[in-house]
């Protein structure tokens, strides 16, 4: 869908996509069936050149980006723990090719979140000085998902994570880790999970913590036709997690299939205002709980191409912040993602 592009000077930093190369693995999953499997596969190659495709055309002002661990390009002859070295390598690799200039003003990946598994305890520390190391003055922090349900239908045999992760003593041990280092941390897990998060971030107040995607509020499987019927429990629980003055939260990813936000996809053509309608509720909670100083707008690409086109997906932020004052826009767009990935340099 082409629509004019809204407010097309103000300065944005998507602070969340990812790049990846699936095909090779393809094989290895399930039948496409699955929502979010039909959706990977239909992006399974977004390597730069996607990226940059995507960014260069949408009309919108994207002075630079973050990238978010995604499981690709790991090198095994690192061994199972430092494999994900491997993925920072690569994207260090992307943010070079773009901080050269002849791909535009851009600064694609202009600050990296990779991955350690965490569950290594004290062992994590080593695997996070080689992710530094890898990419010395862009990482700053890591991403360990723990998006779990009961019903595996909602996220697909391969994305489980063990339940209870983030409450697991193993996993708060390597946790500490980032805090010795001065390193952020996203966390990605399922709406009803919530209050796991919100216990490690009191655990932890002085650590700093982003919150994907608005808390994943689920609309699929068993929870198909729920999302009215949950909304109090997830505004209660963000208005919880808000109280951790450690939070900051990232307001996207509701065009993933696990929302059905919208039912259908891959970008199935809705508009600007019909998406902004269907994520006002989410997108106005959060940023009523965290403020704009602690809320950022994010792509989520590729993944949410589930339900919108690029261009189109900024265009529904850019409608729900019309009454934002020019600098609460300012926070939401870019300030907030400057600040907590240390990239301020980038707005000058």
């Amino acid at each position: 869908m082409t629509e004019a592009i809204i407010e097309p000077e103000l300065p944005i930093i998507d602070p969340h996509h990812h790049l990846w190369d699936l095909r090779p693995m393809l094989p290895m999953f399930p039948a496409p069936h699955h929502h979010f499997i039909a959706a990977l596969v239909d992006n399974a190659h977004y390597t730069f050149d996607q990226l940059h495709a995507h960014i260069a055309g949408s009309g919108h002002n994207i002075v630079g980006t973050i990238f978010m661990e995604c499981g690709a390009f790991y090198n095994g002859a690192y061994g199972e723990a430092l494999k994900p070295v491997g993925e920072v390598e690569y994207v260090n690799g992307v943010a070079a090719q773009s901080a050269s200039g002849l791909y535009g003003p851009a600064r694609y990946c202009a600050a990296i979140v990779g991955h350690a598994n965490l569950m290594l305890g004290s062992g994590a520390g080593e695997v996070l000085d080689a992710l530094a190391a890898a990419a010395p003055g862009r990482f700053r922090g890591i991403r360990h998902a723990a998006a779990w349900d009961a019903d595996p239908e909602v996220l697909g045999p391969p994305f489980h994570h063990p339940e209870g992760l983030y409450r697991d003593t193993t996993f708060r041990e390597g946790f500490a880790e980032l805090g010795k280092r001065g390193l952020t941390f996203d966390a990605w897990l399922l709406e009803p999970q919530l209050p796991d998060l919100i216990d490690l971030a009191r655990a932890f107040p002085d650590q700093p913590i982003c919150l994907d995607h608005c808390g994943t509020p689920l609309g699929v499987a068993a929870y198909k036709g729920k999302l009215h019927e949950r909304f109090d429990t997830w505004r209660h629980n963000i208005k919880e997690l808000a109280r951790c003055e450690n939070v900051v939260v990232k307001l996207g990813g509701l065009a993933m299939a696990f929302c059905a936000l919208p039912e259908d996809g891959p970008a199935a053509g809705h508009g600007s205002e019909h998406l902004a309608a269907l994520w006002r509720p989410y997108v106005e909670t959060c940023i009523e709980a965290f403020g704009p100083s602690r809320a950022m707008f994010e792509s989520n690409y590729p993944v949410d191409y589930w339900g919108a086109d690029y261009a189109v997906l900024w265009n529904a932020f850019k409608r729900l912040t019309r009454s934002a004052s020019p600098e609460e826009k300012a926070a939401l767009f870019a300030g907030t993602a400057a600040r907590f990935y240390g990239i301020e340099d980038l707005l000058g």
